[in-house]
């Protein structure tokens, strides 16, 4: 039963499922839509955060929290400046700016130069060149003042002749006066680096590094090196990930205020756990063993999955997140004894931590809270919460649509494999209006997550509450190769894209189907990025679904308005019916326009050169057999705009019903709240009409389909 329906609901009206009106809107959805893309503690305390804003353009801003409670935050960032970084193509909030007392450096996004500005200064003053292009970028750096310095991964895409093109460093720039200095290489030779960290003596720097043909998460190295009196580093220690006999991969690492150097890496149970390296005997020790993850795949820098409590030896303590069973949790650990003790905490997901004056700020969200930052304060032994209070929501007043939520069912249904099971968050159609019939069973949207390295979370997303309010059941499914339980079930997909994913998804909706949750015959999927890759093969290689949608993010849904249209010609309409925003069709032309990071990511999940073709759904129209629609950001520069051009094209040509919609301005990822809006209903729409056969309650215009209208 509901929670809603415990206390004695009205009685509901009966109507087609999918065909219940909501308050839950696109519009509400694209006005919820703000995120967090980093967090950091200033001197006073405060926090501060980059905040994502669709409402205005996608905008990313440096947000500082209010002197006072119950205050608003104030706005760092001066208008004509954005906070983001495009190194690695996918950045990161955490990764675009660093904190030191009331000073901020951060990357701005139109020319990807680093800026210093100190808080309340609207004056943000140039530290690097002005390349043009933005060749040149940074990331995930850290102050170092002992040199007057500023130490960052930097990017150098400007030598065209160089093999690999792109040039990965960790690269010094003087902040020590007002001039523009070219930065100074301090580490180079590998493809990437990231977590450049320095220790409070200022003698020694930490860093990861990794090389192709591997992701971070697949093996990667812990290097520490010491600073010469020029600032130089030398005598350099790889500390974990240097035996080529012991596949691990290192992450997160920091220095406590001791100058102890702790990191999380999976090097024994296939888990990430948290480590600590004893320099006097060059061994390191794993301080809390747990069939669990207190980290998550690099996709973006600067994540933050522990941070340190209390400053003397006696009293340091980690306060740290770890995923378990589709859920996160919230400890403190001693790193002296050992004991580690779970903290009461209202968030069932949690994606960052860092510590502030006698407290510490966690990102996360619930069934029932948004994506929210809290601040948490502990009782005198550390053991339980003595206050918990929230400082900042993507959406403060999603309370009101409380009566219209579905709570997420962590659910575990068997693969093709005997024995082998796979995970989803299942989310049933609800409604305190309306109820379906007794002889009728819901639609279902199936929904893909992209990566596919990644992990879909139950939580509260509107983008989720827009179907289910509406009478749409939907499931989230974390197939092989999901992050969030271990490396063996993340390996799952090594060789196997394009197989394993597209087998639990259709597992997970026959299973669906079978145990009588959801109408067989009406069957959608959608997917994101490398879920519409999943949601494409689908469609080619089985018959479990009638449509297909595959989003681009879960998040980045859109809409226009035919007067909208119009008047602004830079969305480009075309006709078809299978959804999805960047799906990669064509995996050869994928392989070739891979940028740097990915280049051989490809290659590790696909495998040879017959997998290529037999994987890839431009390769077999001819089997395809139900409606498409498809959405793409033209300033894509992950998977190219030519991928969706290719598969409209020849789904059209064979005859079935198919849309495309292209956006000016948008990347990897939509980030206007108007594309936001258009997008999720007219997704909707393209499913109503094709698959579902009801008439939906809103009123929505909806977009030509090819060889349908």
């Amino acid at each position: 039963m509901h929670p809603q329906e415990a206390s004695g609901a009205a009685e509901k009206a009966i109507a087609p499922y999918g065909s219940w009106a909501s308050p839950i809107t696109a519009a509400a959805v694209s006005a919820a839509g703000r995120t967090v893309e980093g967090l950091a503690v200033a001197g006073d305390g405060r926090l501060v955060w980059v905040e994502k804003r669709p409402e205005q353009g996608g905008a990313s801003v440096l947000v500082r929290e209010a002197a006072e409670p119950r205050r608003q935050a104030l706005d760092v960032t001066p208008q004509g400046f954005a906070v983001r970084t495009l190194a690695q193509e996918y950045g990161g909030g955490s990764g675009a700016f660093a904190v030191q007392g009331d000073t901020v450096v951060f990357s701005n996004y139109t020319d990807q130069r680093l800026y210093r500005q100190t808080m309340g200064d609207s004056s943000p003053l140039p530290l690097t060149p002005d390349y043009a292009g933005s060749e040149v970028r940074y990331a995930d750096g850290v102050f170092d003042p002992h040199f007057h310095r500023y130490v960052t991964i930097m990017e150098d895409h400007r030598d065209s002749s160089s093999d690999p093109v792109t040039i990965t460093t960790i690269a010094a720039v003087k902040i020590s006066d007002r001039d523009v200095n070219e930065p100074t290489i301090l580490v180079s030779g590998n493809d990437f680096y990231a977590f450049p960290r320095i220790d409070p003596s200022e003698k020694r720097m930490a860093w990861i590094e990794w090389s192709n043909p591997n992701m971070s998460w697949d093996k990667s190295q812990l290097w520490v090196g010491y600073f010469s009196e020029k600032g130089e580093v030398h005598n350099r220690i790889c500390i974990a990930g240097g035996d080529p006999a012991l596949v691990e991969s290192p992450t997160e690492p920091k220095w406590s205020a001791k100058g102890e150097l702790f990191f999380i890496t999976d090097r024994q149970s296939g888990f990430w756990n948290i480590y600590k390296w004893d320099e006097q005997s060059n061994v390191v020790i794993q301080l809390y063993a747990l069939d669990a993850e207190f980290s998550k795949p690099m996709w973006v820098f600067g994540a933050s999955s522990y941070a340190f409590l209390g400053k003397d030896d006696s009293s340091l303590k980690i306060i740290c997140c770890y995923r378990q069973n589709g859920r996160s949790y919230v400890g403190v650990l001693d790193p002296g004894s050992g004991s580690f003790s779970t903290l009461d905490i209202p968030f069932s997901s949690v994606t960052n931590i860092v510590s502030g004056d006698e407290c510490f700020y966690i990102e996360g969200a619930s069934a029932n809270l948004p994506e929210s930052i809290a601040k948490v304060t502990l009782d005198e032994k550390r053991t339980v919460t003595a206050d918990f209070s929230l400082v900042w929501s993507s959406s403060e007043d999603v309370t009101k649509h409380k009566s219209y939520f579905s709570v997420p069912e962590f659910i575990k249904f068997p693969t093709v494999i005997p024995g082998q099971h796979a995970y989803a968050y299942f989310y049933a159609p609800y409604n305190h209006s309306f109820q379906g019939s007794s002889d009728e069973k819901p639609p279902l949207l199936v929904r893909t997550h992209g990566g596919p390295t990644e992990e879909a979370r139950g939580v509260l997303d509107l983008n989720v509450q827009y179907w289910t309010s509406r009478g749409w059941a939907l499931v989230d499914v974390n197939y092989g190769g999901s992050s969030g339980y271990g490396r063996e079930y993340r390996e799952r997909l090594l060789g196997q894209w394009g197989v394993v994913d597209v087998n639990d998804c259709c597992s997970c909706a026959t299973f669906l189907v079978e145990t009588g949750r959801v109408d067989g015959k009406r069957l959608c999927i959608t997917g994101e990025s490398a879920g519409g890759f999943t949601t494409l093969a689908c469609l080619a290689f089985r018959q479990t679904f009638k449509a297909g949608c595959s989003l681009y993010g879960a998040s980045f849904h859109c809409h226009f308005s035919p007067i909208w249209l119009q008047l602004n010609p830079t969305i480009l309409i075309h006709v078809g019916l299978c959804c999805v925003y960047t799906q990669i069709a064509d995996l050869t032309s994928l392989r070739a326009s891979s940028h740097k990071f990915e280049a051989c990511y490809t290659d590790n999940l696909v495998g040879n050169k017959q997998a290529y073709f037999e994987r890839a759904p431009i390769n077999f129209v001819d089997k395809f057999t139900c409606p498409l629609i498809l959405f793409h950001g033209l300033e894509d520069t992950v998977v190219q705009p030519d991928q969706t051009t290719k598969i409209y094209r020849a789904i059209k040509d064979k005859g079935l019903p198919v849309a495309l919609v292209e956006y000016e301005g948008e990347p990897h990822g939509f980030r206007k709240a108007e594309n936001i809006k258009f997008t999720l209903e007219q997704e909707m729409m393209f499913f109503a009409r094709l698959v579902g056969k009801f008439k939906v309650a809103d009123d929505i215009t909806p977009i030509k389909i090819e060889n349908f209208d």
